[in-house]
């Protein structure tokens, strides 16, 4: 088997074991990108230099036999939303175009003390507003199952990126879905920690309240290892919380004797992709032989979760956005009479036509004589929601659903109906809105041969719970070990 092909784990104990050298394995893997990248468009930015200098750098500590860290010698890639120092960060807009960091965000700090390669910055939905990665202000991502599909998003780069072979690891941000989505299009494990979990400390805001950096990984085991290498209280974040973390990979193997699973009927609905249900259902009977129990399950106001995030979401987008305005950093326009006309060319200009509609939604949202009606009344459906979740968890364990009610969609069939695109995360928001823990698994393929992914929520801070719930279903079954099949293919 292809060393590309190997699980992060795998390559860190050939790495450690001197099997294989880290300079070498980041070789191969910039090889493969530079032969199958132009066909997936996964990156914006590529980082060669940097990371085979990383890579010598741990080849010398391990030659030296010298500690070093968790993620030793694994090849990563970050979602262009979050900085990192001397490395272009642009969100995929073209405001940000020519941006370098005077700092790195707290997740890619922890990775650089990890000994993490980071191999480039990934492409995404502008802003990681959107859930197909076709609003990036440079290029479309394809998925590397069927490249006239999207990967999803908005952290589609970094699903097509671990999918395609590119990294082992990856990190996206989930503010509405964008971790567990993608993973469920690109076949892929994508974890969105409970809010506060992992900092935001160095992501560029979209939506404050929401946001949260998350994993792609090839298998949950990779999952635990990295959301332990980046979760923690960090004083730069006023939103983290000084929860201990556990090692997550502890106890993975403990099984599901006796767990009970919620089945939430508003996700089995209408408007749910008969092939997807039929996924999520075979994957229940699995947990039903390894002695689960099915607790049925009403969450009431799953209805509005769309309609709530979709004001919430573009109001705190509205007020972080307003820092653009070609005065103290990012595009400037090159023509203008006076300031006002400055800023308004400049924010035409910078910004493409979803974050400039997110933007007007917002603002018309907290505006005045509106704000009561729209942005005050989501906020307290957003508190139904949560206790939703509440009520649900002093029955169950856990609750399983769906990621995404669809497969992988043709590149450009949403792209002209916005709120058939805002549906796409229809299963994913509410979790967002309650701030609790979600992680998407492969759990089947459709007919045309496409990725189907299975979501496992759980309460606050019980990600250790989480991952083990997965990897009882993981260990039964082999769709993580599926692999697209690129033309041309060695890998």
């Amino acid at each position: 088997m292809s060393l590309l092909r190997h699980t992060a784990l795998q390559i860190k104990e050939k790495i450690i074991s001197r099997e294989i050298q880290a300079t070498k394995l980041v070789g191969q893997v910039f090889e493969w990108i530079k032969y199958i990248e132009p066909k997936i468009q996964a990156f914006i930015t590529l980082n060669e230099k940097g990371a085979l200098e990383k890579a010598a750098e741990i080849d010398k500590k391990i030659e030296n036999r010298q500690k070093v860290g968790l993620l030793a010698g694994i090849p990563i890639a970050v979602k262009d939303n979050i900085c990192t120092k001397s490395l272009n960060t642009t969100c995929a807009s073209k405001i940000l175009q020519n941006f370098i960091p005077p700092y790195d965000a707290f997740v890619v700090n922890r990775l650089k003390e990890e000994d993490a390669i980071i191999i480039g910055k990934t492409n995404l939905d502008e802003f990681a507003m959107g859930s197909s990665t076709e609003n990036s202000g440079y290029k479309i991502t394809r998925n590397p199952w069927n490249q006239n599909c999207v990967p999803g998003g908005s952290s589609g780069g970094s699903a097509a990126a671990v999918a395609a072979n590119f990294a082992f690891l990856a990190l996206g941000s989930d503010t509405g879905g964008s971790v567990r989505q993608p993973a469920a299009l690109c076949g892929v494990v994508g974890v969105k920690p409970t809010y506060g979990r992992v900092s935001r400390y160095g992501l560029i805001a979209f939506g404050s309240s929401l946001d949260q950096i998350g994993t792609f990984t090839r298998d949950v085991k990779d999952a635990a290892l990295l959301l332990h290498a980046i979760a923690g209280y960090d004083s730069y974040d006023s939103t983290s919380t000084q929860v201990s973390v556990p090692e997550y990979s502890d106890g993975i193997e403990g099984g599901t004797g006796g767990l009970r699973i919620g089945i939430p009927k508003e996700y089995f609905a209408e408007g749910l992709n008969t092939e997807v249900r039929d996924a999520v259902k075979s994957a229940l009977k699995i947990y039903e032989r390894l002695g689960a129990k099915f607790v049925e399950l009403s969450l009431p106001h799953t209805e509005y979760a769309v309609a709530v995030y979709y004001i919430i979401a573009n109001a705190e987008a509205s007020s972080n956005l307003a820092r653009y305005d070609g005065v103290k950093y990012g595009y400037r326009t090159g023509e203008s009479r006076g300031i006002i006309d400055m800023y308004c060319r400049t924010r035409s200009e910078g910004f493409g036509n979803e974050v400039k509609r997110r933007i007007m939604l917002g603002n018309y949202a907290l505006s005045s004589g509106y704000y009561d009606a729209y942005y005050l009344k989501a906020s307290k459906v957003r508190t139904l929601i949560k206790s939703d979740f509440d009520a649900a968890f002093e029955k169950v364990d856990c609750i399983i659903c769906p990621t995404s009610p669809v497969p992988a969609f043709k590149i450009g069939e949403r792209a002209n109906n916005p709120l058939e695109m805002y549906l796409s995360d229809i299963y994913t928001i509410p979790a967002n809105l309650a701030g609790i823990p979600g992680i998407s698994i492969p759990c089947g393929f459709s007919k045309a041969g496409l990725p189907i992914g299975m979501q496992i929520l759980t309460r606050h801070f019980e990600e250790k719970k989480m991952l083990q719930i997965a990897y009882a279903f993981e260990r039964e079954t082999d769709f993580h070990l599926k692999k697209p099949v690129l033309k041309g293919s060695t890998v």
